[in-house]
């Protein structure tokens, strides 16, 4: 079967499209063969090194399809089953072994494009503004690269949550999608001093609650210091590169926190990730999230997927659709 296999560390340049063997379940596991994969950063982090896997291996961690065999022992799913899954290294392949007991089954009502596209970055928003920082009604909240995949659903559901959402952007057209997902206030990074000020001067002169930042290095200063007294940094990414080490007495001035979270340790139990997964579906079937792909990218053009991706030359998200006769093209939307 074609995969994606990574034979050493790097840039873009580093996936390679391959013949490899058909993949065989063992105990407990499926295979499955794969409709669409998510791209994410997370991928980007795997690719570059920063999260180690034994060399050669496939990217990917997202994804959804069909099972077509199990393994001994299996009793989660059965062959026919439509599901997806997430934090599953394997899925920009035509086909993915999974261990059983982390596959999501699919409500009918959700594709497999919707189910790729949503699953890991919907139950992160879940457990950002449901655990690691639970929003209230009335709560401003700072969201960096609101236009982002990640940031539209985080810019939607603390809006559905009553929050009131300040958003970073790059440029006046990602602003206008981040307004359209909610945004109360847009504000352009490149074109402001000092982005603290600004998010100040646009909450009445006050500190924030909390900054969800998944930008990371270029933006942590910014975000800690737009907080207010007791106020919370959750940071959830390093799109820009990792925090530098730092010294804790800087979250005295204010009795700051800072959480770093994994998607990973919010769904270890399955029956976490399976209600974590049916409110995520909730959401988008009640229009609370709306999920919009804005490119989709044949096996042979993973390596433009996470170029765009690393540029910051899309929005909303991008999957890689193993079947190529069924890439519609970059561009088009889907909600």
């Amino acid at each position: 079967m074609r995969a994606i296999q990574v034979y050493e560390v790097g840039g873009p340049e580093v996936l390679q499209e391959a013949e490899v063997d058909q993949p065989r379940p063992g105990p407990g596991e499926a295979i499955v063969e794969v409709a669409a994969s998510g791209v994410n950063f997370l991928d980007v982090y795997y690719r570059e090194g920063r999260y180690s896997l034994p060399l050669p291996f496939t990217p990917g961690a997202e994804g959804a399809g069909t099972v077509v065999e199990v393994g001994p022992g299996v009793a989660d799913v059965a062959v026919g089953d439509r599901v997806g899954w997430v934090e599953i290294p394997g899925t920009y392949a035509e086909r993915a072994v999974v261990d059983s007991s982390r596959l999501v089954p699919l409500p009918d009502d959700i594709g497999f494009e919707t189910a790729a596209a949503v699953l890991l970055q919907g139950m992160t928003a879940h457990y950002l503004v449901k655990d690691a920082y639970p929003v209230q009604g009335g709560d401003t909240v700072l969201v960096h690269a609101a236009a982002g995949g990640m940031g539209l659903l985080l810019t939607q559901l603390i809006t559905h949550l009553g929050g009131r959402v300040i958003g970073t952007t790059s440029t006046t057209a990602k602003a206008e999608l981040a307004k359209r997902a909610g945004a109360a206030e847009v504000i352009l990074s490149s074109a402001v001093d000092d982005l603290a000020a600004e998010v100040r001067r646009l909450n009445g002169g006050q500190g924030l609650p909390v900054v969800f930042d998944g930008v990371g290095a270029h933006t942590f200063d910014a975000s800690l210091a737009s907080l207010r007294t007791r106020g919370h940094l959750v940071l959830f990414g390093a799109a820009s590169g990792a925090v530098p080490p730092f010294d804790p007495m800087r979250l005295a001035d204010g009795s700051l926190t800072l959480i770093r979270p994994s998607v990973g340790h919010f769904i270890a139990d399955r029956s976490e990730l399976l209600r974590r997964a049916a409110d995520v579906f909730e959401w988008v079937r009640s229009k609370a999230l709306e999920v919009t792909v804005t490119g989709r990218y044949a096996l042979s053009e993973a390596a433009q997927a996470h170029s765009d991706l690393e540029a910051r030359r899309t929005t909303g998200k991008l999957l890689v659709v193993p079947d190529a006769a069924a890439v519609g093209g970059r561009g088009e939307t889907q909600s």
